[in-house]
C-alpha cells in the first residue's frame, strides 16, 4: 500500500505557522476525497485542512495545540494504489524582503525625530523569520546580529515565537515587554512596534479572585484569549479618545427600502446599510487621508491603500474582522458582494488569513445589538475605529422656507474612537462629521 504525506498548506502570504486544534480524523479512520483531516488556527483565523486523496489515516505527527509550520508533514494517509511514497506539493513561503521607505506621504509634519526602537534591516540576514518574529524584534530592540544567533526550534532550525519569546524572558530576567503570547485578535494584526518601553500587561494575568460555591468557572478558548491580549495591548499602547456625531439619515433608509427588493432580484445579493457605511468611510477617508495611517516609533506611516475592516460576531460570541481591500475602489454593487461574502463565510470559519490581514480603518456596528452608541477599542496598529449605532426613529426638528417644523426622522448616532498620540480632537471630529454627512445627503434617486 502507498503512503501519502500531508503537509501544512501555505495558508497566506504572511503566515508561516499554525496551531492544531483538533483532528477531526484519528488514527484507523477511512478518509474520502475532501473530507476534513483536521482543524488548525493561525494568529488570524481557524481553517480545516482537506485530504486531497483517499484511503486510511495511518499517522497523526502533530499532537492537537502544538505548532506546525507551513511545509510540515502533519499526517500520513495511507493509499489504495501501489505507488511510492507521495507528498503533496506545497509553495513555501517566500522570505519577505521589507522595503525601506524612502518618503513617506506626510510625514514631513512630524517634527524630525530619531526613533529609540532599533529598526532592524533583515534583508542582511540569509535567515527566514516571519513577520510576527520581525514585530516582537523591533518592539524589543534585538537587532538582526542577535536574532541570528538565537537558535530556533521550527523546521531547518527556523526562528519562531516561542523560542523568541524563551530568549528574551532569559535575557530581561523573566521581564519582557511584549505579551506572553503576542497574538493578534482575529482578524486583527500584529501591533507595529511603538517604541514603548514599559511593561504591557497581560489579560491573562488576572488578581487573585475569591469563587463562592455556586460560581461557575469557565476557561477562555483560544480566541478570546487571543481577544482579551490584544485589547489590552491597544488601551496601554493609544491614549483614547472617542467623539460623536447625531446624522439623520432618513433619505438613506428610505431609497433603501425602495431598492432592496429590486437589487435582491437582479444581483441574487440582499443590500444592508453595512456597505452603505463603509462607502461612506471610505470617501471620508480621501478627505482626510491622515486617519487612515499607523505610528511605528515617531514615524507616522500614511497609507496608500484604503482597506477597511468590518467586525463580525461569531456564533461562539467572538469578533473577527474581515478586511475589504481597496474598498475605494469597488461601487456599491461591489461593496455588497464583498461584505455579504466575507461576512458569511466568518460565520462558519471559512475565511483565509490574507483576508483578516491589512486592515488601515475599522468599522463596527453596534446597532446590530440594538446599542444606540458605542466606545470601541482602536484596533491596531490602526489610529481609529468608527462605531454606528441603531437607526431609530425620533422627532426631530426641520428647517423649511415655512419654518421650522417637527418631523419623524431615523436618526442615528456616529462615534469615532481615535489615537490622541497622532489624531487630533479636530481631525477627528471632522473625519466622523463627513462621514455623517455623506449618510445624510444621500441621494433618494441614486440608480444601482
Amino acid at each position: 500500500m502507498a503512503q501519502y504525506e500531508l503537509l501544512l498548506p501555505k495558508m497566506g502570504e504572511s503566515v508561516a505557522e499554525a496551531t492544531v486544534i483538533k483532528w477531526v480524523k484519528q488514527i484507523g479512520d477511512s478518509i474520502d476525497l475532501d473530507d476534513t483531516i483536521l482543524e488548525i488556527a493561525t494568529d488570524k483565523v481557524d481553517s480545516e485542512v482537506p485530504s486531497p486523496v483517499a484511503g486510511k489515516l495511518v499517522k497523526q505527527l502533530f499532537k492537537e495545540d502544538e505548532v506546525a509550520q507551513v511545509g510540515d508533514i502533519i499526517a500520513i494517509i495511507e493509499t489504495g494504489n501501489n505507488e511510492e511514497t507521495r507528498t503533496e506539493e506545497v509553495v513555501k513561503p517566500t522570505p519577505i524582503v521589507e522595503e525601506k521607505p524612502e518618503a513617506i506621504p506626510g510625514l514631513e509634519q512630524l517634527s524630525e525625530q530619531k526613533s529609540t526602537t532599533v529598526q532592524s534591516d533583515f534583508t542582511a540576514s540569509e535567515r527566514f523569520y516571519s513577520p510576527l518574529v520581525k514585530s516582537i524584534a523591533s518592539q524589543e530592540n534585538i537587532s538582526i546580529e542577535e536574532l541570528d544567533s538565537i537558535k530556533g526550534s521550527g523546521a531547518d532550525g527556523r526562528l519562531n515565537k516561542d523560542d523568541l519569546l524563551n530568549y528574551i524572558s532569559n535575557r530581561n530576567g523573566g521581564q519582557s515587554n511584549v505579551s506572553s503570547t503576542i497574538s493578534k485578535a482575529p482578524n486583527q494584526p500584529v501591533a507595529e512596534p511603538t517604541g514603548a518601553s514599559k511593561q504591557v500587561p497581560v489579560a491573562t494575568k488576572t488578581s487573585t479572585t475569591s469563587v463562592s460555591g455556586g460560581d461557575e468557572i469557565i476557561e477562555m478558548d483560544r480566541m478570546r484569549k487571543l481577544i482579551a491580549d490584544h485589547m489590552v495591548m491597544s488601551k496601554t499602547t493609544s491614549p483614547h479618545v472617542t467623539s460623536f456625531v447625531e446624522a439623520d439619515v432618513t433619505n438613506m433608509v428610505l431609497w433603501r427600502n425602495k431598492v432592496k427588493n429590486s437589487f435582491e432580484k437582479r444581483e441574487n445579493e440582499k443590500i444592508t446599510f453595512t456597505p452603505i457605511f463603509v462607502e461612506a468611510v471610505a470617501k471620508a477617508i480621501k478627505d482626510f487621508p491622515m486617519i487612515n495611517v499607523s505610528v511605528n516609533g515617531t514615524q507616522i506611516i500614511k497609507k496608500r491603500d484604503i482597506n477597511i475592516g468590518m467586525a463580525a460576531a461569531l456564533p461562539s460570541g467572538n469578533l473577527i474582522v474581515p478586511v475589504i481591500k481597496n474598498a475605494d475602489q469597488l461601487n456599491l454593487v461591489g461593496l455588497t458582494k464583498a461584505v455579504n461574502d466575507l461576512a458569511a463565510r466568518a460565520r462558519i470559519s471559512k475565511l483565509k488569513p490574507d483576508e483578516t490581514q491589512g486592515g488601515t480603518f475599522t468599522l463596527t456596528n453596534v446597532g446590530s445589538f440594538g446599542n444606540v452608541m458605542g466606545t470601541p477599542i482602536i484596533n491596531q496598529p490602526q489610529v481609529a475605529i468608527l462605531a454606528v449605532g441603531a437607526i431609530k426613529k425620533k422627532p426631530a426638528v426641520l428647517e423649511t422656507e415655512h419654518g421650522d417644523v417637527i418631523a419623524i426622522r431615523h436618526m442615528m448616532f456616529l462615534s469615532l474612537s481615535y489615537d490622541h498620540r497622532v489624531v487630533d480632537g479636530s481631525l477627528g471630529g471632522m473625519f466622523v462629521r463627513r462621514v455623517a454627512d455623506y449618510l445624510e445627503n444621500w441621494d433618494f434617486n441614486r440608480e444601482i
